[in-house]
């Protein structure tokens, strides 16, 4: 299902309305491995030992967040939820994005079967990564980071008795 926005940036543009994160990964996977056979063949920066795979997509705020690994990069996506506010940006435009573990700068991106998205490079190009499970690895723990907030800093003796209590 698609829905048409307006705004400044996004007049007329059409944008996905996400129904859950299986429609996503599919979705996600389809148009990823479409771009894999036909813009990206014969590219160098290709680790054939992989695969397109979505991982994740739940609901995050007012998003869905997950992360897409495919031979030439692994990055964490935002799709936009039906009260996302930054899918009127034009592509190209970068913003931060708070999550417990902290905020991350995103790439606002935009791409016909999937309309309006916005990305955070976590790996490119992508020979780090022997196989796949390497791979799904890496993005089930960046993913599950991304989302927990940072362990407590242990408080000093001395910070202690100097009343500075305050955490970084």
């Amino acid at each position: 299902m698609r829905r048409v926005e307006a705004g400044l940036f996004g007049a007329g543009r059409l944008s996905m309305y996400w129904q859950d994160g299986e429609q996503i990964r599919q979705t996600l996977e389809a148009v990823f491995n479409n771009i894999l056979t036909t813009r990206m063949r014969d590219m160098p920066v290709l680790n054939s030992a992989l695969a397109v795979r979505a991982l994740g997509f739940n609901r995050y705020n007012a998003d869905w967040v997950g992360v897409l690994i495919t031979p030439w990069f692994m990055n964490v996506l935002l799709l936009p939820g039906l009260d996302s506010q930054w899918p009127t940006q034009a592509p190209g435009t970068k913003f931060d994005q708070a999550f417990p573990y902290g905020s991350f700068e995103f790439v606002v991106a935009d791409e016909g079967q999937l309309g309006r998205y916005a990305q955070c490079s976590l790996f490119s190009p992508m020979f780090q990564f022997a196989d796949q499970a390497a791979a799904v690895a890496a993005a089930e723990s960046a993913l599950h980071a991304l989302l927990a907030a940072p362990a407590p800093r242990a408080i000093s003796r001395r910070d202690l008795l100097r009343g500075n209590l305050a955490r970084p």
